[in-house]
């Protein structure tokens, strides 16, 4: 016959469909809880948790006063996640983030240092306006985000598991800001653009946070379950179409690859990271849209929160007017389906 149908092989993909169908009610809980506090934003909610689901960080780009700081907070209870929050500003120390030594004294006057762990020392991180801060802040920060642990004196501290940063930024006030180099950029997942809500989102915000009660989110899965999960997803099959698609969409944004656009317009493309980055969450796409693999749609939809951020035009095309996304928009629609 050639197909292995033994006893074993139907028991395992009886069980892998069980667990794929158990994570998908979780995930469905999941956004139906997130919708109590965040209104409206669906594709943000949906990016954000896509990060989280497959085990990266992201950016979360937009003006203030966008409920940036309040998705969050709400995800880290409604996934049971221990959360921390960091406010950038330009004298914030490395110490500041990743913690420090302090000196003790016992009753017999002999003394030690101590490690005192800061607040990077979460499940779920958010830092806010990443780019106030100094280079050096950042990097300590984004090291910590690339090596899940920190080095103190010479000893070594891992970081919690999962560890997630959700960073944001604010596109608008470049004064006295230290915009992430591009390389520390790759380290982020997903990069999410956070827009303005449609009306009747907005009518509902004025509605619903203006009365003597806020709804508040609960808690509907645990952390040690969101790893069970996020381990789920890197086990789901992805067919060669889909392999091939992403591929075809990684190279194509590459210029001195054969794709004429990309060779007018962009100075520097992405790396093998983004390929990575489109395999896990087209993977976690299909699960939170109820699905049990991934199919080209998935990568067309992630095609811009994954690669916009991994990829720079030429000076001629941004003054022609040109933006990225119009161009990855672009690559996105010649993925053969």
């Amino acid at each position: 016959m050639g197909m292995n149908t033994t006893p074993e092989a139907v028991l395992n993909e009886k069980a892998a469909i069980e667990a794929a169908e158990h994570a998908l009610a979780d995930i469905a809980l999941i956004r139906q809880e997130v919708s109590k506090v965040i209104f409206g934003q669906e594709r943000v909610v949906e990016n954000t948790l896509l990060a989280i689901l497959s085990g990266g960080h992201a950016l979360l780009v937009g003006v203030p006063g966008l409920a940036k700081t309040k998705l969050v907070t709400t995800l880290g209870s409604v996934l049971g996640l221990d959360a921390n929050r960091i406010q950038f500003t330009p004298d914030l120390m490395p110490s500041d983030i990743v913690g420090t030594e302090v000196m003790d004294q016992d009753e017999t006057g002999r003394r030690s240092f101590r490690f005192v762990k800061g607040p990077v020392f979460a499940q779920l991180l958010m830092a806010d306006e990443i780019n106030r801060a100094s280079p050096r802040t950042q990097s300590a920060l984004l090291q910590s985000m690339q090596e899940y642990h920190v080095t103190i004196a010479g000893q070594r501290y891992d970081l919690p598991a999962p560890f997630h940063v959700l960073a944001t930024q604010n596109p608008l006030e470049q004064e006295g800001t230290y915009p992430l180099p591009e390389a520390q950029l790759d380290r982020f997942l997903l990069q999410v653009d956070v827009g303005y809500p449609g009306l009747d989102a907005e009518r509902q915000i004025l509605l619903e946070t203006t009365g003597l009660s806020e709804a508040t989110p609960q808690s509907v899965i645990t952390a040690a379950r969101l790893s069970e999960i996020q381990r789920l997803i890197r086990q789901m099959p992805v067919s060669e179409k889909v392999v091939d698609a992403i591929l075809a969409l990684v190279r194509s944004a590459r210029p001195g690859q054969g794709a004429t656009e990309t060779d007018k317009h962009v100075a520097w493309g992405p790396g093998p990271r983004a390929g990575q980055a489109l395999m896990l969450c087209a993977r976690a796409r299909a699960l939170y849209e109820g699905r049990l693999a991934p199919s080209i749609d998935d990568v067309r939809a992630l095609a811009e929160p994954v690669l916009q951020h991994r990829m720079a035009l030429t000076f001629a095309a941004r003054a022609e007017g040109m933006s990225v996304r119009d161009l990855i928009a672009g690559l996105a629609k010649k993925v053969d389906g």
